[in-house]
Protein backbone atom coordinates (compact mmCIF):
# COMPACT_ATOMS: atom_id res chain seq x y z
CA UNK A 1 0.00 0.00 0.00
CA UNK A 2 1.21 3.48 -0.85
CA UNK A 3 0.56 5.93 1.96
CA UNK A 4 0.13 9.69 1.47
CA UNK A 5 2.98 11.89 2.64
CA UNK A 6 0.67 13.73 5.03
CA UNK A 7 -2.97 14.23 5.98
CA UNK A 8 -4.21 17.52 7.46
CA UNK A 9 -7.58 17.98 9.17
CA UNK A 10 -9.48 21.06 10.34
CA UNK A 11 -12.29 20.35 12.83
CA UNK A 12 -14.52 23.31 13.78
CA UNK A 13 -15.75 24.19 17.26
CA UNK A 14 -19.46 24.30 17.97
CA UNK A 15 -21.96 26.04 20.19
CA UNK A 16 -24.31 23.62 21.90
CA UNK A 17 -27.49 25.68 22.22
CA UNK A 18 -29.43 23.24 24.33
CA UNK A 19 -31.42 20.02 24.51
CA UNK A 20 -34.95 19.85 23.14
CA UNK A 21 -36.37 16.89 25.07
CA UNK A 22 -34.86 15.85 28.37
CA UNK A 23 -38.07 14.03 29.36
CA UNK A 24 -37.65 11.01 27.09
CA UNK A 25 -41.44 10.69 27.11
CA UNK A 26 -41.61 9.44 23.51
CA UNK A 27 -38.78 6.96 23.88
CA UNK A 28 -36.07 9.28 22.54
CA UNK A 29 -33.78 11.26 24.80
CA UNK A 30 -32.05 14.61 24.37
CA UNK A 31 -32.26 15.96 20.81
CA UNK A 32 -30.20 19.12 20.51
CA UNK A 33 -29.46 22.23 18.48
CA UNK A 34 -26.06 23.71 17.71
CA UNK A 35 -23.96 25.81 15.35
CA UNK A 36 -20.47 25.42 13.87
CA UNK A 37 -17.97 28.26 14.39
CA UNK A 38 -15.18 29.59 12.20
CA UNK A 39 -12.84 31.13 14.72
CA UNK A 40 -12.03 28.15 16.95
CA UNK A 41 -10.73 24.98 15.29
CA UNK A 42 -8.61 21.94 15.96
CA UNK A 43 -6.06 21.78 13.14
CA UNK A 44 -3.56 18.96 12.90
CA UNK A 45 -1.30 17.16 10.43
CA UNK A 46 -0.45 13.45 10.49
CA UNK A 47 2.67 11.96 8.88
CA UNK A 48 4.50 8.63 9.08
CA UNK A 49 7.37 8.49 11.61
CA UNK A 50 9.97 6.05 12.90
CA UNK A 51 8.43 6.37 16.34
CA UNK A 52 5.26 7.94 17.64
CA UNK A 53 5.38 11.68 18.42
CA UNK A 54 2.68 14.26 19.17
CA UNK A 55 3.38 17.98 19.39
CA UNK A 56 1.25 21.03 20.08
CA UNK A 57 -1.70 22.08 22.25
CA UNK A 58 -3.96 19.37 23.75
CA UNK A 59 -1.26 16.77 23.03
CA UNK A 60 -2.32 14.64 25.99
CA UNK A 61 -5.88 14.36 24.70
CA UNK A 62 -4.59 13.65 21.19
CA UNK A 63 -2.34 10.92 22.57
CA UNK A 64 -5.29 9.13 24.16
CA UNK A 65 -7.35 9.43 20.99
CA UNK A 66 -4.53 8.07 18.85
CA UNK A 67 -3.94 5.09 21.16
CA UNK A 68 -7.61 4.12 21.16
CA UNK A 69 -8.12 4.60 17.42
CA UNK A 70 -5.00 2.68 16.39
CA UNK A 71 -5.93 -0.17 18.72
CA UNK A 72 -9.51 -0.40 17.44
CA UNK A 73 -8.54 -0.02 13.78
CA UNK A 74 -5.52 -2.35 14.14
CA UNK A 75 -3.11 0.05 12.44
CA UNK A 76 0.40 1.18 13.34
CA UNK A 77 0.86 4.21 15.57
CA UNK A 78 4.33 4.96 14.21
CA UNK A 79 3.10 8.40 13.30
CA UNK A 80 3.80 12.04 13.95
CA UNK A 81 0.89 14.35 14.79
CA UNK A 82 1.57 18.06 14.77
CA UNK A 83 -1.26 20.08 16.31
CA UNK A 84 -1.25 23.62 15.01
CA UNK A 85 -4.27 24.73 17.04
CA UNK A 86 -6.76 23.08 19.38
CA UNK A 87 -10.22 24.03 20.57
CA UNK A 88 -10.00 25.01 24.27
CA UNK A 89 -10.86 22.04 26.49
CA UNK A 90 -13.90 21.82 28.77
CA UNK A 91 -15.34 25.25 28.01
CA UNK A 92 -18.37 24.10 26.01
CA UNK A 93 -17.01 24.21 22.45
CA UNK A 94 -16.89 20.48 21.73
CA UNK A 95 -13.14 19.96 21.98
CA UNK A 96 -13.29 16.24 22.77
CA UNK A 97 -15.48 15.24 19.85
CA UNK A 98 -13.57 17.38 17.38
CA UNK A 99 -10.18 16.03 18.46
CA UNK A 100 -11.51 12.49 18.14
CA UNK A 101 -12.94 13.16 14.68
CA UNK A 102 -9.83 15.01 13.52
CA UNK A 103 -7.50 12.15 14.48
CA UNK A 104 -9.96 9.53 13.27
CA UNK A 105 -10.34 11.17 9.86
CA UNK A 106 -6.58 11.64 9.57
CA UNK A 107 -6.04 7.91 10.20
CA UNK A 108 -8.89 7.03 7.88
CA UNK A 109 -7.36 8.88 4.95
CA UNK A 110 -3.77 7.95 5.76
CA UNK A 111 -4.53 4.22 5.91
CA UNK A 112 -7.30 4.44 3.26
CA UNK A 113 -9.88 2.72 5.48
CA UNK A 114 -13.00 4.11 3.76
CA UNK A 115 -14.74 5.02 7.03
CA UNK A 116 -17.39 7.72 7.42
CA UNK A 117 -17.43 10.46 10.05
CA UNK A 118 -20.17 8.51 11.84
CA UNK A 119 -18.18 5.27 11.73
CA UNK A 120 -15.35 7.07 13.52
CA UNK A 121 -17.69 8.75 16.01
CA UNK A 122 -19.20 5.38 16.91
CA UNK A 123 -15.78 3.79 17.38
CA UNK A 124 -14.80 6.63 19.72
CA UNK A 125 -18.12 6.59 21.64
CA UNK A 126 -18.92 10.15 20.61
CA UNK A 127 -22.52 11.33 20.41
CA UNK A 128 -23.68 9.49 23.52
CA UNK A 129 -26.01 12.40 24.29
CA UNK A 130 -25.65 15.10 21.64
CA UNK A 131 -25.01 14.58 17.95
CA UNK A 132 -24.20 18.23 17.26
CA UNK A 133 -20.43 17.78 17.14
CA UNK A 134 -20.76 14.98 14.60
CA UNK A 135 -23.29 16.90 12.51
CA UNK A 136 -21.25 20.08 12.31
CA UNK A 137 -18.12 18.16 11.27
CA UNK A 138 -20.18 16.63 8.47
CA UNK A 139 -22.00 19.77 7.30
CA UNK A 140 -21.35 22.88 9.38
CA UNK A 141 -24.09 25.49 9.79
CA UNK A 142 -26.96 24.95 12.18
CA UNK A 143 -27.78 21.35 13.05
CA UNK A 144 -30.69 19.81 14.93
CA UNK A 145 -30.25 16.17 15.93
CA UNK A 146 -32.95 13.67 16.84
CA UNK A 147 -31.52 12.43 20.11
CA UNK A 148 -31.15 8.80 21.10
CA UNK A 149 -33.65 5.97 20.74
CA UNK A 150 -33.36 2.22 21.27
CA UNK A 151 -31.57 1.63 17.95
CA UNK A 152 -29.48 4.80 17.79
CA UNK A 153 -25.77 4.45 17.11
CA UNK A 154 -25.13 8.16 16.64
CA UNK A 155 -27.93 10.77 16.88
CA UNK A 156 -29.36 11.46 13.40
CA UNK A 157 -29.30 14.94 11.90
CA UNK A 158 -32.89 16.06 11.32
CA UNK A 159 -32.26 19.63 10.15
CA UNK A 160 -29.32 21.39 8.56
CA UNK A 161 -29.52 25.08 7.66
CA UNK A 162 -26.95 27.70 6.72
CA UNK A 163 -26.69 30.62 9.14
CA UNK A 164 -27.08 34.06 7.48
CA UNK A 165 -23.64 35.49 6.67
CA UNK A 166 -24.03 38.70 8.69
CA UNK A 167 -25.08 37.07 11.97
CA UNK A 168 -22.41 37.22 14.66
CA UNK A 169 -22.07 35.47 17.99
CA UNK A 170 -20.47 37.09 21.01
CA UNK A 171 -18.74 34.55 23.24
CA UNK A 172 -17.96 35.27 26.88
CA UNK A 173 -15.18 33.13 28.35
CA UNK A 174 -14.37 32.71 32.06
CA UNK A 175 -10.70 31.79 32.43
CA UNK A 176 -11.11 30.54 36.00
CA UNK A 177 -13.30 27.50 35.50
CA UNK A 178 -14.32 24.56 33.38
CA UNK A 179 -17.69 23.02 32.67
CA UNK A 180 -18.61 19.58 33.98
CA UNK A 181 -17.08 16.74 31.98
CA UNK A 182 -16.21 13.07 32.23
CA UNK A 183 -17.38 11.35 35.40
CA UNK A 184 -18.65 14.64 36.83
CA UNK A 185 -20.98 15.05 33.86
CA UNK A 186 -22.27 11.49 34.16
CA UNK A 187 -22.95 11.94 37.87
CA UNK A 188 -24.65 15.29 37.25
CA UNK A 189 -27.19 13.72 34.90
CA UNK A 190 -28.15 11.28 37.66
CA UNK A 191 -29.06 14.15 40.00
CA UNK A 192 -31.39 15.97 37.62
CA UNK A 193 -35.14 16.05 38.27
CA UNK A 194 -37.68 14.78 35.75
CA UNK A 195 -38.08 17.19 32.83
CA UNK A 196 -41.77 17.99 32.17
CA UNK A 197 -43.11 16.52 28.92
CA UNK A 198 -45.24 19.64 28.35
CA UNK A 199 -42.13 21.80 28.44
CA UNK A 200 -40.38 19.55 25.93
CA UNK A 201 -43.43 19.81 23.67
CA UNK A 202 -43.40 23.61 23.96
CA UNK A 203 -39.71 23.85 23.10
CA UNK A 204 -40.06 21.52 20.11
CA UNK A 205 -43.00 23.56 18.82
CA UNK A 206 -41.08 26.82 19.17
CA UNK A 207 -38.06 25.35 17.43
CA UNK A 208 -40.01 23.89 14.51
CA UNK A 209 -42.44 26.73 13.88
CA UNK A 210 -40.47 29.80 14.93
CA UNK A 211 -36.70 29.32 15.23
CA UNK A 212 -36.05 27.31 12.07
CA UNK A 213 -38.26 29.45 9.80
CA UNK A 214 -36.56 32.53 11.29
CA UNK A 215 -33.16 31.27 10.10
CA UNK A 216 -34.54 30.59 6.64
CA UNK A 217 -36.02 34.12 6.53
CA UNK A 218 -33.02 35.87 8.13
CA UNK A 219 -34.90 36.99 11.24
CA UNK A 220 -32.30 37.06 14.00
CA UNK A 221 -34.74 38.40 16.59
CA UNK A 222 -37.32 35.60 16.32
CA UNK A 223 -34.58 32.98 16.21
CA UNK A 224 -32.86 34.53 19.21
CA UNK A 225 -36.11 34.69 21.18
CA UNK A 226 -36.55 30.93 20.90
CA UNK A 227 -32.93 30.19 21.83
CA UNK A 228 -33.29 32.38 24.93
CA UNK A 229 -36.43 30.52 25.98
CA UNK A 230 -34.84 27.14 25.34
CA UNK A 231 -31.74 28.15 27.30
CA UNK A 232 -33.81 29.41 30.21
CA UNK A 233 -35.70 26.12 30.41
CA UNK A 234 -32.61 23.94 30.12
CA UNK A 235 -30.51 26.20 32.35
CA UNK A 236 -33.10 26.01 35.11
CA UNK A 237 -33.24 22.23 34.74
CA UNK A 238 -29.45 21.92 35.04
CA UNK A 239 -29.12 24.54 37.80
CA UNK A 240 -29.05 21.93 40.56
CA UNK A 241 -25.91 20.43 39.00
CA UNK A 242 -24.07 23.57 37.92
CA UNK A 243 -25.06 26.05 40.64
CA UNK A 244 -27.44 28.17 38.57
CA UNK A 245 -28.58 28.74 35.01
CA UNK A 246 -24.96 29.64 34.21
CA UNK A 247 -21.90 27.83 35.57
CA UNK A 248 -20.06 31.14 36.02
CA UNK A 249 -21.79 33.92 38.00
CA UNK A 250 -19.63 36.52 36.22
CA UNK A 251 -20.66 35.20 32.83
CA UNK A 252 -24.30 35.34 33.97
CA UNK A 253 -23.92 39.04 34.80
CA UNK A 254 -22.23 39.72 31.48
CA UNK A 255 -24.96 37.92 29.54
CA UNK A 256 -27.67 39.95 31.28
CA UNK A 257 -25.80 43.15 30.39
CA UNK A 258 -25.45 42.07 26.75
CA UNK A 259 -29.17 41.31 26.58
CA UNK A 260 -29.95 44.77 27.94
CA UNK A 261 -27.79 46.21 25.15
CA UNK A 262 -29.84 44.45 22.47
CA UNK A 263 -28.21 41.03 22.02
CA UNK A 264 -30.53 38.04 21.53
CA UNK A 265 -30.18 34.27 21.81
CA UNK A 266 -28.78 34.47 25.34
CA UNK A 267 -27.32 31.25 26.68
CA UNK A 268 -24.52 28.99 27.81
CA UNK A 269 -22.96 26.43 25.50
CA UNK A 270 -23.08 22.92 26.95
CA UNK A 271 -21.93 22.88 30.61
CA UNK A 272 -20.13 26.19 30.10
CA UNK A 273 -18.66 28.20 31.52
CA UNK A 274 -18.75 29.96 28.13
CA UNK A 275 -21.77 32.13 27.45
CA UNK A 276 -23.01 33.20 24.03
CA UNK A 277 -25.42 35.64 22.43
CA UNK A 278 -26.29 36.76 18.92
CA UNK A 279 -26.43 40.05 17.02
CA UNK A 280 -26.97 41.04 13.40
CA UNK A 281 -24.10 42.74 11.59
CA UNK A 282 -20.32 42.91 11.99
CA UNK A 283 -20.39 46.58 13.00
CA UNK A 284 -22.95 45.92 15.74
CA UNK A 285 -20.90 43.02 17.08
CA UNK A 286 -17.63 44.98 17.08
CA UNK A 287 -19.23 47.96 18.80
CA UNK A 288 -20.84 45.79 21.47
CA UNK A 289 -17.59 43.93 22.12
CA UNK A 290 -15.73 47.20 22.71
CA UNK A 291 -18.46 48.41 25.07
CA UNK A 292 -18.46 45.10 26.96
CA UNK A 293 -14.69 45.09 27.39
CA UNK A 294 -14.80 48.62 28.75
CA UNK A 295 -17.72 47.91 31.07
CA UNK A 296 -16.15 44.74 32.51
CA UNK A 297 -12.52 45.83 32.44
CA UNK A 298 -12.20 45.24 36.19
CA UNK A 299 -13.31 41.61 35.85
CA UNK A 300 -10.01 40.01 34.87
CA UNK A 301 -11.34 36.51 34.26
CA UNK A 302 -13.80 37.49 31.51
CA UNK A 303 -12.91 37.59 27.81
CA UNK A 304 -15.25 38.77 25.04
CA UNK A 305 -14.84 37.42 21.50
CA UNK A 306 -16.79 37.81 18.26
CA UNK A 307 -17.41 34.59 16.31
CA UNK A 308 -19.07 33.80 12.99
CA UNK A 309 -20.98 30.70 11.94
CA UNK A 310 -19.18 28.22 9.70
CA UNK A 311 -21.50 26.98 6.97
CA UNK A 312 -19.24 24.10 5.97
CA UNK A 313 -18.01 21.05 7.81
CA UNK A 314 -14.57 19.80 8.69
CA UNK A 315 -11.83 19.80 6.06
CA UNK A 316 -9.46 16.97 5.15
CA UNK A 317 -6.42 17.56 2.92
CA UNK A 318 -4.38 14.64 1.57
CA UNK A 319 -0.91 15.17 0.06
Amino acid sequence: MTYPSKVSVIAPARLHMGFIDLSGALGRHFGSIGVALNEHVTKLTLTRAIERTINGPSAERADKCLSLMCQVLKVSDNLNINIESAIPEHVGLGSGTQMSLAIGMALNHFYQLDLSVRDIAALMDRGLRSGIGIGIFEQGGLVVDGGRGEKTITPPVLVHLDIPQDWRFILVFDSRGQGLHGKQELEAFKTLPVFPQKEAERLAYLLLMQALPAIAENDVFKFGAVITQLQQAVGQHFSIAQGGAFTSPEVAVAMQWLEEKGAVGIGQTSWGPTGFCLVEGVAVADSLIIAARNHFEQVDNLTFVVASARNSGGDVFVD
